[in-house]
C-alpha cells in the first residue's frame, strides 16, 4: 500500500507526514522531527491515517492478520500434538516386536455391516466358556501395527465366496489392553470402506491360507482370526489397482504406506497374493 506523502496523526507527537516507507518501515516528518515507525504494526497501535479509505484498507489488512494469525496457532498446536502422539507411539512401538501375523479379521454379521461403517466399532466377541465365559475375547497381538480386515458372506453363499468389505487401522496408541465393552479402537484416519462391486473383486480365500490345513477353506465358528501382516499389505495394494477415484487411491496410498512402515515392509517388494483360491 503507497502512503508516501499521506497525513498521520500520531497519539504522542501529533499530527506529521509520511516522508520515507520501505517495506516494514515508514518514515513521518512532525515538523520539527523525524521519526521511523515499523509499517503496518504502527498504525494498529498508536498512528492513524487521515485519508479514511486508506485508513479502512489497512483496518482490513489487520484483520486479516489476526485471522492468519489465528490459523497459523492452530497449525502449530496441531503439528505440536501431532509430534507427541507419533513420539507415543514410536514409543510403543520400539517396545514391541511386531508379530508376523499381527492383523485382524473379523466376521461381520448382516446386522453389524451397516453400523460397523457408521460408527467404526468392532466387538472381539465374548468368551463362551469357562470362568471367563462372557467377558470380551482378548486380542493380545493387536498393537498400533495392527489393521482388521472386515469380512463377511452370505448365508446361502459357499465360505470360498467370502468378500472383503473394507479395512481400518487400529488405535495408534492402543496397547492391546481391550476394555469392557469389548470394542477394538480404529484409527481416525486409516479407514477404507468397499463398495460392493470392489468387494466381490475381493474374495477373502485370495489372500488367506491356514498354514495347519492348507487346502482348507472353513470358518466354522468364531468373530475373528489373525491374519499374516504381508497379506494386509496384497490386499492394500489389490485396493489401490482397484480404485478409479482419484481422492480413493490417494487414500488407499497413505494407508498402504503408513502400514508397511509401522510393519516394517518393503512397500517396493509386496509378493502377488498366493491364498487357497489362487492356488486351485
Amino acid at each position: 500500500m503507497k502512503l508516501l506523502n499521506e497525513k498521520v496523526t500520531h497519539n504522542v507527537f501529533g499530527t506529521g507526514n509520511i516522508v520515507e516507507q520501505e517495506d516494514a518501515v515508514i518514515v513521518v516528518d512532525f515538523t520539527d522531527h523525524t521519526k521511523k515507525f515499523v509499517y503496518p504494526d504502527a498504525f494498529e497501535k498508536f498512528i492513524t491515517l487521515e485519508n479514511e479509505t486508506l485508513a479502512k484498507s489497512l483496518e482490513e489488512v489487520f484483520v486479516q492478520k489476526k485471522e492468519d494469525e489465528k490459523v497459523a496457532e492452530q497449525q502449530r498446536q496441531e503439528e505440536k500434538k501431532s509430534q507427541l502422539f507419533e513420539q507415543q507411539r514410536r514409543e510403543i512401538l520400539k517396545n514391541h516386536k511386531a508379530h508376523d501375523s499381527s492383523q485382524i479379521v473379523f466376521w461381520l454379521q448382516p446386522e453389524e455391516q451397516e453400523n460397523e461403517f457408521n460408527d467404526w466399532q468392532i466387538s472381539t466377541g465374548s468368551i463362551q466358556s469357562g470362568k471367563n465365559k462372557g467377558r470380551p475375547n482378548p486380542v493380545t497381538r493387536l498393537r498400533p501395527n495392527s489393521a482388521g480386515v472386515l469380512t463377511a458372506r452370505n448365508a446361502n453363499e459357499e465360505e470360498t465366496e467370502r468378500k472383503i468389505l473394507g479395512l481400518f487401522m487400529v488405535d495408534s496408541l492402543f496397547t492391546g489392553a481391550i476394555g469392557e465393552d469389548g470394542l477394538v479402537p480404529c484409527h481416525t484416519e486409516f479407514r477404507i470402506e468397499l463398495s460392493e462391486e470392489q468387494s466381490k473383486q475381493l474374495l477373502f480365500w485370495n489372500y488367506y491360507e491356514n498354514k495347519n490345513y492348507p487346502d482348507r477353506t472353513s470358518w466354522n465358528s468364531g468373530t475373528f482370526r489373525y491374519f499374516d501382516n504381508i497379506w494386509t499389505a496384497q490386499i492394500l495394494k489389490d485396493i489401490i489397482a482397484l480404485q478409479t477415484d482419484e481422492e480413493e487411491m490417494q487414500k488407499a496410498e497413505m494407508f498402504l504406506e503408513y502400514f508397511c512402515t509401522v510393519n516394517a515392509i518393503d512397500i517396493d517388494n509386496i509378493p502377488e497374493a498366493n491364498g487357497v483360491l489362487r492356488k486351485r
